[in-house]
């Protein structure tokens, strides 16, 4: 089995190594990843200028463009054969509830699915090496896990979450849906070195929001959360409503 592994932390992100370590256990593996870190990207294509993969020692691909640049290029130039699966992660810090439409880690794995391709992503709800580095064995047998299913559903990915304790003590696997992730105070005011201002993004206030069902729930009480995720966001039961709404014509 061959397998794709993608990030959006940067080829020298300790995740990408510890989810490349773990997808070795269950068959051939190519890394295709930025050559910096391109969080928060969402599903961007680097369209005003030509990429330049680059061959690593290791026989790894770093890109200077982001997540969905790997996984496209990967699939489309750069790999003699497609991959089975494509694993997107680890990522250092969680990708729940509205996380995921700006997430590059869950776009790498969404534009495998654009593609063909089962797509899966894996955020780590902390930010300890040490910790994730725990992991390999859970996440070798997880990979292991979802690469021998048969019906993997299309227009399908799955958004996997692991809480930010050590390996021995996570209580279990649940299945969840997306909570609501809601930042406040986001917008930083600064000075550049010349005085002016300048508005920085990031951080802030969280209120996560959701009942017990939720992945920020599930990670909380110490269990790793999946998500599948679906390409098509139709509302379908709103679909009548609006027509009753009748827009066309004059107001």
């Amino acid at each position: 089995m061959h397998i794709l592994v993608a990030n959006d932390d940067g080829i020298l992100s300790p995740g990408l190594q510890v989810l490349a370590e773990a997808c070795q256990t269950v068959g051939h593996v190519t890394v295709v990843a930025p050559d910096r870190e391109q969080s928060a990207q969402s599903h961007a294509l680097t369209m005003t200028r030509p990429l330049r993969p680059i061959v690593r020692p290791d026989g790894s691909w770093q890109v200077d463009g982001t997540p969905t640049d790997c996984v496209l290029l990967a699939l489309e130039a750069l790999m003699p054969q497609r991959p089975a699966f494509v694993f997107s992660g680890v990522n250092h810090g969680p990708n729940m509830g509205e996380d995921v439409l700006y997430s590059g880690t869950v776009s790498a794995a969404m534009e495998a699915v654009v593609l063909g391709i089962p797509g899966v992503a894996i955020s780590f709800a902390g930010h300890r090496d040490d910790l994730l580095a725990g992991y390999r064995e859970r996440l070798a047998g997880l990979v292991g896990r979802i690469c021998s299913l048969t019906d993997f559903p299309r227009n399908t990915l799955l958004n996997i979450n692991i809480p930010p304790i050590p390996a021995d003590e996570v209580r279990g696997v649940r299945v969840a849906r997306l909570g609501s992730r809601f930042f406040s105070e986001s917008v930083a005011r600064q000075k550049d070195p010349w005085g002016r201002e300048v508005l920085w993004i990031g951080g802030g206030k969280i209120t996560w929001t959701g009942d017990e069902d939720t992945d920020h729930a599930a990670v909380a009480a110490g269990f790793i959360s999946i998500t599948p995720l679906q390409l098509d966001l139709t509302n379908h039961q709103l679909l009548q409503t609006v027509r009753d709404w009748r827009l066309e014509g004059p107001a």
